[in-house]
């Protein structure tokens, strides 16, 4: 057996994400996070396997493709493979994955199709229909406590009995065992996450999935049913396992063998439903080992509200990776965020963390260090050292370091790991101070002491060193060479050791590794940069064209009959607030209907709105939109649920187009709209 297979298995992947447009800083904290895991267990000795990738299938890259005047496969490849896409961002981050997949590569395609046809012939996955009133114009079907006198709530018209073929998942099936590996296991991380998935979603009852689509063509053919496609949560999920070489021939079968089940999934907390309930369930239809933790991480807040693409709130990760470097980006990110919960982004944040830590703190110690040694001993530290009482402290913090690091990291605990090490820092900072080099330099009596000092600090900074390659690789490599460290100091059992630099090391001052910034002149520049960036967006997406005289005898149509004349009094009644959209999901009764989940300032809410054709609920979740707060709670789909308001929106053509009026994160949720 070779090396390479006798070594301990390590599988860590990242969601893989949408391409609907660039990615932004919330998918780089994600896929940094994972390639700190990835080099981490690597120093360790694992044999890694890293993977990441896109989901590049459904109805919302069909209409961006449609829109752009491109095919959806031209669509997704500029934005995976073309210039700043994800694949060029990646690179830039420093990202060091094994595979990449793409959900639609070849063999990706071939396995979803006998994935699903496996668990179909199993009777897992069965054919159903979509029952209900069917409107022609809207294309929608409705249940009848929707309709508005007998006809479709959206337009009006009359609305005939109909059915809609698909696909469902036996998810119902798999409900008590599920429910037993989230109660009962760490299967789910952090432990937090558990009674949401439980209470929320499996103990009021699981219903079957839909896993088919009709109503477009962009996705995994059925290929014994070929109007349907395969919805997205057979087609994305089972990627795991296709880019070891699950049922294709792509990969070897001995990577499957050798890397499933996944040691951890790193994903947003958006998406813990899909891997914690739907993933396994799937997963033990087709009889395969469970992956053995999930960990949904928190989100990075831009002014209290989450980052989107389709918000427009997003911070660019190239502009500040190549501003500030790489290594300095993914420091803070893991620094300053704890990985299970939010955090807030800022420029000011990111800038005040170089300076502080690594520009003060990790830097200075180098550049001091080194210095001394070029400057008392010619860079080469004398054989002849003396050890005195300070030493004691920091020897055994540089000593017992490697320990506290490593509980952290098996905790996904970065941003303590990465406290550890500045501990470290910090210890070697005041060492400095306390021994006083300076003076122990005026007296050749006292360079023996010197030396020893000097030693000191250079193994410090070394140990400190090895622990931060998972994190800034490029920027360890640099502190190595000013060190003059040999392979054999920077390996994960070398950090264990005080001492393995040799006695008469040689250290040489180098280029300042991270130079103070000043924080006001950069913030004005910044804010000056992300400007003429969201200028430059906002003029590609405005009309090319003026409204044409048409349009008025349009607006005229849609504008119809006036309501009776109010009162004042009366329309005071009617109570306009703002709400944060905290959750959305489509509704397997109704092709027309959204399930919101909104805050209102006091509390959540349900809002069933049939907004469904125009808004996909990803392009939802964290916007701040008008509601009606004081309407009447009214029962929907027979009583099953009830709707606690109505979302603020406008006709846009006679043909039933929908616009919704967004408010900025700098408006409460509660805020009364007048």
């Amino acid at each position: 057996m070779s090396p390479e297979m006798e070594k301990k298995k390590f599988y860590i992947t990242t969601p893989i994400y949408y391409p609907s447009d660039k990615l932004h800083i919330g998918h780089t904290y994600c896929t940094v996070a994972t390639d700190a895991m990835a080099r981490y267990k690597r120093l360790q000795g694992y044999n890694v396997m890293f993977l990441t990738g896109t989901d590049e299938h459904g109805q919302k890259i069909e209409l961006k493709a449609k829109e752009a005047g491109v095919t959806p496969q031209q669509f997704v490849d500029n934005i995976v493979e073309g210039p700043k896409g994800v694949k060029d961002l990646w690179k830039l981050m420093n990202i060091s994955y094994d595979r990449f997949i793409r959900t639609t590569d070849d063999y990706h395609v071939a396995a979803i199709q006998k994935i699903f046809k496996k668990m179909y012939d199993k009777g897992d996955i069965y054919k159903g229909k979509y029952k209900g009133k069917y409107c022609t114009p809207c294309e929608s079907f409705w249940t009848e406590s929707q309709l508005v006198n007998g006809c479709c709530p959206d337009c009006g018209r009359p609305v005939v009995d109909a059915e809609e073929e698909a696909y469902f998942f036996r998810l119902s099936k798999y409900a008590d065992r599920v429910r037993d590996l989230l109660v009962n296991t760490d299967f789910l991380l952090p432990r937090s996450r558990v009674n949401e998935m439980v209470h929320n979603f499996i103990d009021p009852g699981l219903d079957d999935l839909c896993v088919s689509r009709t109503s477009f063509k962009w996705g995994v053919p059925v290929d014994f049913d070929p109007n349907h496609v395969v919805y997205v949560w057979i087609d994305a999920l089972f990627n795991y396992t296709t880019a070891l070489g699950f049922m294709n021939d792509h990969y070897p079968d001995s990577d499957y063998e050798t890397f499933w089940p996944a040691d951890v999934h790193f994903i947003g907390k958006e998406i813990v439903r899909f891997h914690s309930i739907i993933w396994p369930a799937m997963l033990m239809s087709m009889d395969m080992p469970l992956p053995k933790h999930v960990y949904g991480h928190g989100w990075l807040l831009l002014d209290g509200g989450k980052m989107s693409k389709s918000k427009g709130n997003v911070v660019d990760p190239y502009l500040l990776a190549e501003r500030y470097s790489a290594d300095a980006l993914r420091y803070f990110l893991l620094r300053d965020f704890p990985f299970g919960s939010d955090g807030n982004f800022s420029n000011e944040l990111l800038i005040n963390r170089i300076n502080m830590d690594l520009a003060n703190d990790l830097g200075n110690l180098l550049s001091r260090t080194t210095a001394m040694a070029d400057k008392y001993f010619g860079g080469t530290l004398p054989e002849a050292q003396a050890a005195g009482p300070e030493d004691d402290a920091l020897l055994e913090k540089a000593k017992g370091l490697r320990a506290r690091y490593e509980a952290d990291m098996e905790a996904y605990a970065f941003q303590n790991g990465l406290s550890d090490v500045f501990e470290g820092i910090d210890a070697a900072n005041k060492y400095i101070d306390a021994t006083a080099p300076w003076v122990l330099a005026k007296s050749e009596e006292t360079k023996p002491r010197l030396a020893r000092v000097l030693y000191n600090l250079a193994e410090t900074l070394r140990i400190c060193t090895v622990l931060l390659q998972p994190f800034m690789p490029d920027t360890c490599e640099k502190i190595f060479a000013q060190l003059n460290v040999a392979a054999e100091g920077k390996t994960w059992d070398s950090a264990a050791a005080f001492g393995t630099l040799p006695v008469t090391a040689t250290l040489h001052k180098g280029q300042n590794i991270f130079p103070r910034i000043d924080t006001a002149k950069e913030l004005a520049e910044l804010e000056a940069l992300e400007a003429a960036q969201k200028a430059a967006a906002q003029a590609a997406q405005a009309p090319a064209e003026p409204e044409k005289p048409e349009a008025a005898a349009a607006s005229a149509e849609l504008i119809g009959d006036h309501e009776e004349e109010i009162d004042f009094d009366t329309f005071c009644k009617v109570e306009l607030r703002v709400a944060e959209i905290r959750a959305c999901e489509r509704m397997k009764e109704s092709k027309k209907l959204l399930h919101l989940t909104v805050f209102d300032g006091e509390r959540e809410r349900c809002i069933l709105s049939g907004i469904a054709k125009w808004f996909a609920p990803e392009d939802l979740i964290g916007k701040k939109v008008g509601i009606v707060a004081n309407l009447a709670p009214r029962p929907m789909m027979k009583g099953k649920y009830v709707s606690e308001g109505m979302i603020v929106a406008a006709d846009t053509d006679t043909d039933g187009g929908c616009a919704i009026a967004f408010y900025p994160d700098n408006v409460p949720a509660g805020a009364r709209i007048h």
